[in-house]
């Protein structure tokens, strides 16, 4: 069973719904869509062919001078190469190529990954991962509707210039809930690898006081309350013992969590796949976290493939509380990531059920898909 070729499809673009402001990227628009979005294709000799996030096209060249020829199952073998002889671009790169290969290995093999990699769970249970910036308000009234939706747990983002709106968003919304949905809170303070970024910028008495509030507040976890190489800082944020700090989305190699267990900067550790390169350096980092007792909950996944490849790793982890989503209706809902699939992957009373077919359990609609 060998590789034949490698390939960047689309899926055609169904529906523009409009441009959304990320909270974590202020001034700086992005386009909402159904559909109109770039996979990766590896194909065998057979025709099977397994899917993954797009893949930069330099990136792409190289992988396939690598791995036509080969045998796809020995996808941490291929792993160690690529990420050695190639450059890698944070959610256009190798993970597109990781995630193709596990596919095409549960596929071979008649597993889905997380049978391959340990199942211990059937269902995970998502959070509602909100977008932009609003009035406290309007997020409590979002965080009601969502909860009336059946979701258990939401995550909100503390952007405002003023640290008392922040703290009176949440106050809202465990009013407006009664105090019944779990929430998650997400400073956003290391989107850059430099201790600047726009936006509102946190200092550590900041980063202190919402630490004391969000515990107050019955919140779960702080979220990159500093930024992603201040260590130090974030290690004391956790030795205060209030809310749990969350981290670890922007680091881009696996030897920054091994420095964040040496420094003890993290309760909760969030690798991304689209970041490290695939779902293969999670697997590492996922053994890391149950060695020293730490929570691990992947960042989100860019929203389709790598949500779903997401969702294998989770099923795998006991130490795994939540599935983050990203889902701010209407523009950001998740659903409208998920409309490319043949499969229907649905929250429902607070739950959503893991694939458990062959690879990853989900394939694109033909009707959408565009090859060259």
């Amino acid at each position: 069973m060998k590789i034949k070729d490698l390939r960047v499809s689309k899926t055609k673009l169904v529906d523009y719904l409009g441009d959304v402001e990320p909270a974590w990227s202020p001034g700086r628009t992005v386009k909402s869509t159904i559909g109109g979005t770039e996979f990766t294709e590896i194909e065998l000799e057979n025709g099977d062919i397994g899917i993954g996030p797009g893949c930069d096209k330099s990136i792409l060249s190289s992988a396939k001078e690598y791995l036509v020829g080969k045998n796809p199952v020995d996808v941490i073998d291929h792993f160690k190469y690529l990420i050695y002889q190639c450059r890698n671009i944070p959610y256009n790169g190798l993970a597109g190529i990781d995630i193709a290969l596990w596919d095409l290995k549960g596929k071979i093999e008649n597993k889905s990954i997380s049978s391959i990699l340990g199942r211990k769970k059937d269902y995970l249970i998502p959070y509602s991962s909100f977008v932009i910036l609003s009035e406290p308000d309007e997020r409590a009234e979002m965080a009601k509707s969502i909860q009336k939706e059946g979701w258990k747990v939401i995550k909100v983002r503390l952007h405002h210039n003023e640290a008392d709106k922040d703290i009176e968003t949440i106050e809202k919304i465990v009013e407006k809930t009664s105090g019944e949905i779990e929430i998650l809170v997400d400073a956003n303070q290391a989107q850059s690898s430099y201790p600047w970024q726009p936006g509102v910028i946190w200092n550590f008495d900041r980063a202190k006081k919402m630490n004391e509030a969000m515990s107050d507040l019955g919140c779960y976890w702080l979220e990159e309350p500093r930024p992603r190489y201040n260590y130090k800082e974030l290690s004391e944020l956790v030795a205060m013992n209030k809310t749990k700090i969350a981290g670890g989305e922007n680091n881009p190699v696996v030897a920054d969590f091994y420095q964040m267990i040496e420094n003890n900067s993290y309760d909760v550790l969030q690798p991304e796949s689209m970041v490290l390169g695939g779902i293969t350096p999670l697997i590492e980092i996922g053994e890391l976290s149950l060695k020293y007792n730490k929570e691990i909950v992947p960042h989100h996944g860019g929203g389709d493939i790598g949500v779903v490849a997401h969702m294998h790793l989770l099923s795998s982890w006991e130490n795994a509380p939540f599935c983050e989503m990203l889902n701010d209706p209407p523009l950001s809902s998740y659903k409208n990531k998920f409309y490319i699939f043949n499969e229907t992957l649905d929250v429902i009373d607070g739950k959503i059920k893991v694939p458990n077919t062959p690879g990853l359990g989900v394939t694109i609609k033909e009707d959408l898909i565009i090859r060259e």
